[in-house]
């Protein structure tokens, strides 16, 4: 059997997809997710570390990732998604907007983002903020 050029790259995207696809369906296990062992990413000032990302029992998705957020920054702009968040903060000062509307957090606060609605996180401390960031759900 022959293919063509063409056929062949639309092949290789498809099962590319397929591949992430799978990768996002993986069942969390049991397991402890130590600090040192988790991937980190930094951009002007901050820090994101990757704790975990997959499907529980019945298929709902989870990710759960830590930042650092340096004095003043945001991690991103406002925006909004389809699934929702909570905000864990564990020490600092945060200002949460959720559809224009400001609230200041301080450690041990929590906050959560109900689907589509626009929200930002700014650290309004004069320390860094650091907190965890539950993702529910798939946009």
């Amino acid at each position: 059997m022959t293919y063509s050029r063409r056929e062949l790259c639309l092949m290789m995207t498809a099962l590319a997809a397929a591949a992430k696809g799978a990768d996002q369906n993986v069942v969390l296990p049991s397991k402890v997710y130590r600090y040192a062992e988790m991937p980190a990413r930094e951009s002007n000032g901050n820090t994101m570390h990757s704790i975990c990302e997959g499907s529980l029992h019945d298929g709902f998705h989870l990710e759960v990732h830590e930042t650092r957020l340096a004095p003043g920054n945001m991690p991103h702009p406002a925006h909004h998604h389809a699934h929702e968040e909570m905000f864990l903060l564990r020490e600092g000062t945060l200002e949460v907007t959720i559809n224009g509307q400001s609230i200041r957090m301080g450690p041990g606060s929590v906050g959560f983002v109900a689907s589509n609605q626009e929200h930002g996180v700014r650290n309004v401390g004069t320390t860094p903020a650091e907190y965890f960031v539950v993702e529910m759900g798939k946009d």
